[in-house]
């Protein structure tokens, strides 16, 4: 074999070989089970922050759902989804086409409190049903722009 070719093959292999000493540690995707959902309406201070439902001038209720987030990993989890259906007192879709509900920021390792806002229109009955709630998220940040940090 040709010196020259041995000493590139043995610098790629090097090279491979260090590359695994400085990758970054992956970022799993964590399941986050949700229990003891229930809702209430959102306080008065958070009423005024939005009052439109999503592509109409339809007036909204607004909800706060809220239960335990149980995060199995050991790490805190950032960015996770929360996904779920909700249905009025007549089994209408309280929220059509969507099955994300939502965003935890962060859910520490163990058991944990959460709520979320949404948004109902108003000519939905209540008692509202919430089904099928689970949430997902990772071990980093997935969307730096999120974060008041973040630069441009």
């Amino acid at each position: 074999m040709q010196p020259r070719l041995l000493t590139v093959l043995l610098v790629s292999g090097w090279l491979w070989l260090a590359s695994w000493a400085i990758a970054p540690a992956a970022e799993a995707l964590t399941s986050i089970k949700l229990s003891d959902l229930s809702y209430e309406p959102c306080p008065e201070a958070m009423q005024a922050e939005g009052s439109v439902s999503s592509g109409t001038m339809q007036p909204v209720n607004c909800f706060l759902v809220k239960g335990k987030a149980k995060n199995p990993s050991g790490k805190t989890v950032v960015d996770a989804d929360v996904f779920g259906y909700i249905y009025d007192a007549n089994e209408n879709p309280a929220m059509e086409n969507r099955g994300r509900i939502g965003t935890l920021e962060q859910v520490p390792p163990g058991t944990s409190d959460f709520s979320i806002r949404i948004d109902v229109a108003a000519n939905q009955p209540t008692p509202l049903k919430l089904e099928h709630f689970k949430a997902s998220g990772f071990a980093g940040k997935v969307r730096p722009y999120y974060y008041d940090d973040f630069e441009y």
